[in-house]
């Protein structure tokens, strides 16, 4: 590989901020885009002008709701930054994200730490690998306590953070920031929006205090270096820059996690978040290479990170831009031109993107090309959906797709009249293919419309989107909960199907025993005898039956869930066929169920309120009310926390209540968690 073809991967950096809702990761974006030179004046949430938060509805309720990606530059490097939701409706985003990252910032609540949706979309980015630094953020309110939040991060996250830059006072006492491997003090000048800062040499209790956790870092990283260790032991100055590299190598393997203390808000301690980007985190080169299945031969094959190699693309968000479609994907290996003749390996279809962008949030500036590493949008592209796999014809490269969500909350949406229908139809297919956690189908019964969803507010936004954008006014029902079925014992049943259909009689037979599984483990469908001594289409036919059954259950038709179906035995006669054999199955499935004792599985939804002490009492009677188990409750920044569990179907309209019983003083935070009955 030539130095000029990766030249450029070692300035480059694709990252990620991640956090809990209103922890401030739009407010860090925005100054990160001001610091870069990307905008002239830092927009902010609360007044509804963060740049990435370009949506309509994302600036009326002051949250992040769709992950925006933009490109800045920063001391001669170039990084893609994507900044994602917090809220966990909209968990999807942040999972397809990092799906196409190499590195995150972490961004906690110097107050409220370590809350609910900081450890989902920590242990999403674990899942996928992803190292990290952490900002403690906030640092100028009212109950700041870092050394708390270093706390959590290690108790709640198992994560080992290195705090790297240290707040001299906290809350109203915040004066400044303090390089723990330097020992300087860093101040940031307010009247140029703490774009200009200074360094200058610690002194006194600023300098005991910053020595201490100078003293930390060294022997966590003697733990990692031998070299290092030898030095620390003999009392030797270790070098600044033998220090940076080994936190590096350790935040790659991701033992350690660099924290960062300021206040974005306030304009303090941005640029060493910056900084350590671009010390601590992965350029493309530094991590793993994302394995492919060659689709000609079934191999795995890891691909090579360089303009020189084959097409190796993911499609990770497909979204509408005026009415086009617009296709997010992340640049694995090779080299991409706008007009290149390319295939869709998922979908075995061929396609041809007409442009080619980087994106800043709204903004798109059209390239030439897209290299390895990168990250761009592609116009004209006709069959490309989520976690679909780009390629070559001559190396159809199919990468692993991103995980699907089961949605736990529906409305009912009725057109006011026939032409609306036809308009709100192409209307819903069009936010299908934007949003894979977002479902949709029309009852034959009423005409209705049905869209499932990952919560309340995920369907108040497609709602809103349905009339602010598309200018459709279709009328809603209430919310309705999403359930599903399974079994609770042991059931066996055989059908025959055997009767004319049109012109041709045909003929199945299948005996089957459905026996329930761990929750949660999925479902499965196996044969109990040598399938070999009968017609692959036969088997086919009768597997696909039982599958097609699986969709819809039979306490009220909700799609079942982990069940064993085992398939032991099926019959011929000179009448049998496909569709004999799949009705059979079927049938035999159907009746199996409901010898089984079938029974409804509800959405059972993770609550945690943080409440001041003298309204526990009122939470905690709401939410038995609400027939909610309380799990937990212990102190967290001053306040009490109540975690809890509680079926989806009592909580709608839940937080108003919760507002009104305690004055408005609670914070509250719902996710799924599973289908199950709550006993």
């Amino acid at each position: 590989m030539s130095k000029s073809a990766t030249s450029y991967l070692h300035g480059l950096r694709n990252i990620g901020i991640i956090a809990h809702i209103d922890a401030g990761k739009t407010t860090l974006t925005e100054r990160i885009l001001y610091y870069t030179d990307k905008i002239y004046r830092m927009g902010e949430v609360h007044e509804g002008t963060a740049t990435m938060d370009f949506m309509p509805e994302e600036q009326e309720r002051g949250i992040t709701i769709a992950s925006a990606c933009t490109t800045c530059e920063w001391k001669n490097g170039v990084i893609n930054i994507i900044d994602t939701p917090g809220h966990v409706d909209f968990t999807i985003e942040v999972e397809r994200s990092l799906r196409v990252l190499d590195g995150a910032i972490g961004v906690f609540c110097a107050v409220g730490g370590v809350e609910p949706q900081s450890e989902t979309v920590w242990r999403q980015s674990e899942k996928f690998n992803v190292p990290k630094i952490a900002l403690i953020n906030k640092m100028d309110r009212l109950g700041a306590d870092f050394t708390s939040v270093l706390a959590s991060m290690r108790e709640r996250l198992k994560a080992n953070p290195l705090l790297l830059v240290a707040p001299l006072g906290e809350g109203d006492e915040f004066s400044g920031l303090a390089d723990v491997l330097t020992l300087e003090r860093l101040d940031f000048d307010q009247e140029s929006e703490g774009r200009n800062y200074t360094r200058t040499p610690l002194s006194g209790e600023e300098l005991i205090f910053a020595e201490k956790w100078r003293e930390k870092v060294l022997e966590t990283v003697a733990d990692f270096d031998d070299e290092i260790m030898e030095m620390y032991l003999g009392g030797e100055e270790v070098p600044l820059e033998l220090i940076k590299d080994c936190i590096r190598k350790a935040t790659l393997n991701l033992s350690v996690t660099p924290v960062f203390c300021g206040s974005a808000l306030k304009n303090v301690g941005v640029q060493c978040v910056l900084d350590g980007v671009f010390d601590y985190l992965p350029e493309p080169l530094s991590v793993p290479a994302p394995k492919a299945i060659i689709q000609e031969t079934g191999k795995v094959q890891e691909l090579v990170v360089s303009p020189e190699s084959p097409l190796g693309a993911l499609a990770f968000k497909v979204y509408m831009d005026e009415g086009r479609k617009m296709v997010l994907a992340r640049i694995y290996s090779g080299m991409l031109r706008s007009s290149d003749s390319i295939l869709n390996v998922t979908q075995g279809k061929k396609e041809k993107p007409a442009r080619l962008y980087r994106l800043h949030a709204s903004h798109r500036e059209q390239v030439e090309e897209a290299r390895a590493g990168e990250i761009v949008a592609l116009a004209g592209m006709k069959f490309a959906k989520t976690g679909d796999s780009l390629a070559t014809e001559k190396h159809p490269y199919l990468l692993e797709n991103i995980a699907g969500y089961r949605p736990v909350i529906s409305r009912a949406l009725e057109p006011a009249n026939s032409e609306e229908a036809d308009k709100l139809d192409e209307v819903l297919q069009k936010l299908l293919l934007e949003d894979p956690t977002l479902q949709y189908e029309q009852s034959p019964e009423t005409g209705q419309r049905v869209i499932s969803g990952m919560g309340e507010l995920h369907l108040e936004v497609v709602v809103d989107r349905l009339r602010r954008e598309f200018h459709v006014t279709p009328r809603v029902g209430n919310p309705q909960v999403v359930y599903q079925e399974t079994i609770s014992s042991t059931g066996s049943a055989f059908e025959e199907f055997d009767r004319e259909l049109g012109d041709k009689r045909h003929y199945g037979y299948a005996s089957l025993t459905v026996t329930p599984r761990d929750r949660d483990a999925g479902n499965m469908v196996r044969f109990t005898f040598d399938t070999t001594e009968w017609p692959d289409a036969w088997v086919d036919a009768v597997e696909q039956g039982v599958k097609d059954g699986l969709q819809c259950g039979v306490i009220k038709g909700y799609p079942v869930q982990d069940v064993d179906v085992a398939i032991t035995e099926i019959k011929r006669n000179e009448c049998s066929s496909e569709p004999g054999y799949r009705m059979a199955a079927g049938m035999a499935l159907k009746t199996a169920l409901e010898n089984a004792k079938p029974e409804l599985l509800e959405p059972i939804m993770d609550v945690e309120i943080s409440v001041p002490d003298e309204n526990v009492g009122d939470a905690i009677s709401l939410l038995g009310a609400k027939g909610a188990k309380v799990e937990n409750l212990f102190d967290r920044a001053g306040l009490k926390m109540v975690q809890a569990l509680a079926p989806m179907c009592s909580l709608f309209g839940f937080s108003t209540d919760l507002r009104s019983a305690t004055q408005g003083r609670a914070g509250l935070v719902i996710q799924f968690l599973r289908f199950d009955t709550l006993s």
